[in-house]
């Protein structure tokens, strides 16, 4: 990919730096409890914003994904690390210590667990609603199917959300493992399984054509997805794929008045938007 001259990033392509005393706190307290977050993994672009209103993404199951996809910046390994028990009490207490009415757990891919982190996902969710009764609790899960996906509904969370991250046919760019089908099956079987709010993303400037976006549009309704995120792919580094298009916020724009139209009940459009961007926001559109 070295040989590739990206493209110019537009005007409209601007990461705030971090900054300022909460973001210090934030970043403070993740490492006093050993904790991870997708913001620093995946090098979020919005991460500046976010830990300066003093919110983050969790990342549970260690660092290492046992998958690699092109897009991803995660570091990848054949294994992940050792399951830490007490992961789920530190999370309920860096909930409570930032004061969130709204938790986002995500996590890496774990192949190499025989239930591929179903069950930690429940005791996250369980420890922070325990000790924090009246927080909601976003979860963005791998491809779970049956006899996984149930232990993660036990524990009830508020949000329900996987990503088939792009159209059909630039699936290629996700791990073999995964697969367009499979993510619609894990959404459909949420609804199916009781979950109240459901929720997927799209990466947009990797290819795909317009017909291809509303068509993935029609599939995620028909499944029950109830919130639909739109967001302009950026090259975390320059062993993931370069962006092919920047796509310009008027057409964001246009995607999110088609997919109200085609019956969303919440779409976040715009070149930052990722799955847990505004959640809570997303969250309250969903009573």
């Amino acid at each position: 990919m070295s040989g590739i001259t990206p493209l110019r990033k537009p005007e409209w392509i601007r990461v705030r730096v971090p900054a300022g005393e909460t973001w210090q706190q934030v970043r403070a307290m993740l490492e006093r409890r050993s904790l991870h977050t997708v913001c620093d993994e995946a090098r979020c672009p919005n991460k500046g914003e976010c830990w300066g209103a003093g919110t983050a993404t969790f990342m549970i199951l260690g660092d290492t994904c046992t998958r690699g996809c092109r897009f991803c910046a995660v570091a990848t390994g054949k294994t992940g690390q050792p399951v830490l028990p007490e992961e789920a009490e530190q999370l309920a207490l860096a909930v409570q210590e930032l004061k969130l009415k709204y938790a986002v757990l995500t996590s890496v891919d774990r192949d190499d667990l025989p239930d591929r982190g179903a069950h930690h996902f429940a005791r996250c969710i369980q420890a922070i609603k325990h000790l924090n009764p009246d927080v909601r609790v976003e979860v963005l899960i791998p491809d779970f199917r049956e006899g996984e996906l149930e232990a993660v509904m036990d524990a009830r969370p508020d949000v329900v959300a996987h990503n088939i991250e792009t159209v059909p046919s630039l699936q290629h760019i996700r791990d073999r493992r995964a697969s367009y089908e499979k993510s619609l099956h894990t959404l459909r079987l949420a609804k199916q399984l009781g979950a109240g709010v459901t929720k997927s993303s799209i990466l947009l400037g990797l290819g795909e054509q317009i017909d291809e976006v509303l068509a993935a549009m029609d599939d995620l309704h028909s499944v029950g997805v109830d919130v639909l995120v739109l967001g302009q792919y950026l090259q975390p580094g320059p062993q993931q794929l370069p962006v092919v298009e920047y796509i310009h916020p008027d057409q964001f724009k246009a995607y999110a008045k088609i997919g109200r139209e085609k019956g969303f009940s919440t779409v976040v459009a715009s070149p930052f938007a990722r799955t847990s961007y505004h959640a809570q926001e997303a969250w309250e559109g969903n009573p």
